[in-house]
């Protein structure tokens, strides 16, 4: 069983490329497993003690509706005593009063359910007004705009993997 336990949500494509990307930079299947949030059961977030949550931000402010539909179960799962780290691709410009609004979301209801966040992700080289994604002044994880910085994606991948692994403990 791989260490690495990855949940997504992708409706167009950008988000779950994004899941593949940090799967290979982790080292493959063998370290992070992939999970389709819609397929997914409760019982699948026991198996890992490392978890990366992915999600875009839809229209203004929503979650992905995989992830919306799939919300309301993350009450039924106790994450104490698991790292969990965030991903969100969304478009600072078009929505710069919600950037990233959906992993900041998932976030709060996961600490509220016993999550460590790790995996916090500067603001500098970002242009946007809000973000429930904003903790102490920093994104709750990685935050990527494939419409207006898709030339950065793998470089902010690869940074944020290397920071993870350390964070991980791997």
């Amino acid at each position: 069983m791989s260490k690495i336990g990855l949940f997504v949500g992708s409706t167009t494509g950008k988000t779950e490329y994004v899941a593949e990307t940090i799967q290979k930079e982790f080292g493959g299947k063998s370290v992070v497993t992939v999970h389709n949030i819609a397929d997914t059961e409760d019982s699948e977030f026991e198996e890992y003690q490392y978890i990366i949550i992915g999600c875009p931000t839809w229209d203004i402010g929503e979650l992905q509706s995989d992830w919306e539909g799939y919300f309301p179960q993350l009450d039924n799962i106790d994450f104490s005593g698991k790292k969990v780290a965030y991903f969100g691709t969304g478009d600072q410009i078009g929505y710069a009063d919600n950037f990233q609004d959906a992993i900041g979301i998932l976030e709060e209801k996961i600490t509220e359910r016993g999550g460590t966040t790790v995996g916090y992700w500067s603001v500098e080289g970002y242009d946007f007004n809000e973000s429930k994604a904003l903790r102490n002044g920093k994104f709750v994880g990685l935050s990527l705009d494939e419409d207006n910085q898709s030339n950065m994606t793998d470089q902010r991948i690869k940074d944020w993997v290397g920071q993870l692994k350390k964070e991980f403990g791997m």
